[in-house]
């Protein structure tokens, strides 16, 4: 049972719930601290999330005792995975992709993290930095694209180590004014 909805632009860093299954509610774990009220293993549903997908405490997270939930960001990584990667399946719908789509969300999460900084990094460089900044978003974006097996393929240490030391040496500029 797929989720009729509009297609995504392609680059989208936005979270958008509407047009995800709750998958941040789902993929990960979270642990009892002062971040999470409760331990929730990994691909189990929150017991606060929904059959629509929705938070039944969403606008009162932080009383609940998940702060960690408000400051949680997916960069649109959430409804990429649900309405492009999936075709607007879930894992309710579709129970047999549950556990690849988990996986593809936290790699689709690392990407779109990234090219939430890339593209933040890109207004501070210029010169062959910022070609090379517009060349590595180019690729990210062409990797948050592909099939399911292709993400989970992905050599995400070696992509993050890459970005990484571009934007260190985005930072650096930054910091000597240049």
């Amino acid at each position: 049972m797929g989720m009729a909805i509009d297609p995504l632009p392609v680059l989208d860093l936005k979270p958008d719930c509407e047009r995800c299954c709750g998958l941040c509610c789902v993929a990960p774990a979270f642990v009892k601290s002062s971040d999470f009220a409760i331990t929730k293993p990994p691909g189990r549903p929150c017991p606060k999330l929904t059959p629509g997908f929705r938070c039944s405490i969403h606008a009162r997270l932080r009383p609940e005792g998940f702060p960690g939930c408000v400051a949680y960001d997916c960069f649109g990584a959430g409804q990429k995975v649900t309405q492009v990667t999936f075709g607007g399946q879930t894992w309710r719908g579709t129970p047999k992709v549950a556990g690849e789509m988990f996986d593809v969300f936290g790699v689709m999460q690392q990407i779109h993290s990234m090219l939430h900084y890339l593209t933040e990094a890109l207004g501070f460089a210029s010169g062959p930095l910022h070609d090379d900044l517009q060349q590595k978003l180019a690729e990210l974006e062409v990797l948050s694209l592909k099939t399911p097996q292709e993400i989970l393929a992905v050599d995400m240490a070696a992509q993050r180590q890459a970005v990484g030391a571009m934007l260190d040496e985005a930072s650096r500029l930054v910091r000597v004014g240049s």
